[in-house]
């Protein structure tokens, strides 16, 4: 078999991808702000043109105090977030004492044919320097063939002062199209916090 090399290795000498190879990445849809939101919903940007979608949720800070949280799907662009989800959540935690170092599955915060919305935060304190930081991975949205896998793993200040890691993933099971998503908590308000929607090349 014969060895090929390269006679230029310089990276600087590549000045385009020919058009059958991808360059692939992220490509940034929409950008949204919390400012005493009671929810952030993107009822846009999430169609066919992608097969996968990131959200990306940096220091989502709630007014009220011990609240998780939350998502859910919409079918018909927003109108009602009511899909039937099935899931797993587990989570770790460490408190700043010493105490914990646990890892657990959490019964309680998973879903199992409910319409209900999807936790994907520990509880949260509204203290100033309090939040949860994460993604959620949603995947080919648009099949009406096949049902809607979601990922979800975040890093949180528990409101008993741990830190708190959560990871989710199931379904969405329907075979319509997901084209909307609304982000919430339990209660309250989103204080404060940005949401960046990505698609996935």
């Amino acid at each position: 078999m014969a060895l090929n090399f390269a006679n230029n290795n310089s990276l600087s000498a590549i000045t385009s991808l020919p058009a059958s190879v991808s360059g692939g990445g992220m490509t940034l849809i929409s950008t949204q702000t919390a400012s005493s939101s009671s929810t952030i919903s993107f009822t846009s940007g999430i169609d066919s043109t992608y097969d996968e979608y990131v959200f990306k949720f940096i220091d989502i800070h709630p007014a009220t105090n011990n609240v998780t949280f939350q998502f859910n799907l919409s079918v018909d662009s927003g109108s009602n977030y009511n899909v039937t989800k099935t899931t797993t959540f587990f989570n770790a935690y460490h408190g700043e004492g010493g105490g914990g170092g646990v890892l657990q599955y959490k019964a309680s915060s998973d879903e199992a044919q409910s319409t209900s919305d999807q936790i994907i935060s520990a509880p949260l304190g509204n203290g100033n320097d309090e939040c949860v930081s994460g993604t959620l991975n949603l995947f080919n949205p648009s099949s009406t063939t096949f049902v809607k896998h979601f990922i979800s793993s975040s890093a949180g200040y528990n409101e008993a002062d741990y830190s708190d890691n959560c990871y989710i993933a199931g379904y969405g099971n329907t075979t319509s199209a997901v084209d909307a998503i609304i982000f919430k908590m339990s209660s309250g308000n989103i204080d404060s916090g940005v949401i960046k929607l990505y698609g996935i090349s």
